[in-house]
């Protein structure tokens, strides 16, 4: 059994492989190391430029958002396999939200109940699909902008994990 980390998120994974993916924050498989080779970088970004901070503050109230969002969407769902999936994307979304707040050096802010939602599957299937295009979208913008080797590691690694949400809710929609 080894121990892996992922440089995205920083919590550990047990297992004989490598994961496609990690199980918290849904990072690609690159951002998987070995616990001896782990390098912490998680906390928060020292010397952030006035548009990092901006644009991460951003990224933190759009994964709070998406949080509330499927939690709804999960609570509302009556099949198994929606309400999973929903759920899901519900704790990827809020361990983004915990990787931005060390970012910035802040307590992980309160994510509250919310009805934002409806009852009915498509349509969460399809304000999903918008709000996974608007993240990577935004996300992409931060990339751009960014200074800090640590900003850019983290705006590339949620613009790839959000692009998985995207193919999620296509694949689902047909």
């Amino acid at each position: 059994m080894k121990l892996w980390r992922c440089q995205i998120c920083g919590d550990p994974y047990l297992g004989e492989e490598r994961p496609k993916n990690c199980p918290f924050c849904g990072a690609h498989e690159r951002y998987m190391v070995l616990q001896s080779d782990f390098d912490n970088r998680i906390g928060k970004v020292e010397g952030l430029s006035e548009t990092s901070k901006a644009n991460l503050e951003a990224a933190l109230e759009l994964e709070i958002d998406n949080t509330r969002f499927y939690a709804c969407a999960a609570r509302k769902s009556a099949e198994d396999e929606a309400r999973n999936l929903f759920k899901t994307l519900s704790k990827i979304e809020s361990e983004h939200a915990s990787v931005i707040s060390k970012a910035l050096g802040i307590p992980k802010p309160p994510i509250e109940e919310a009805d934002i939602c409806t009852g009915d599957y498509q349509k969460n299937l399809a304000e999903s699909h918008r709000r996974e295009e608007r993240a990577i979208r935004r996300y992409g913008q931060f990339l751009s902008e960014a200074e800090e080797p640590r900003v850019q590691e983290i705006f590339s690694a949620l613009v790839a994990i959000e692009s998985d949400h995207l193919s999620l809710s296509e694949e689902r929609m047909r």
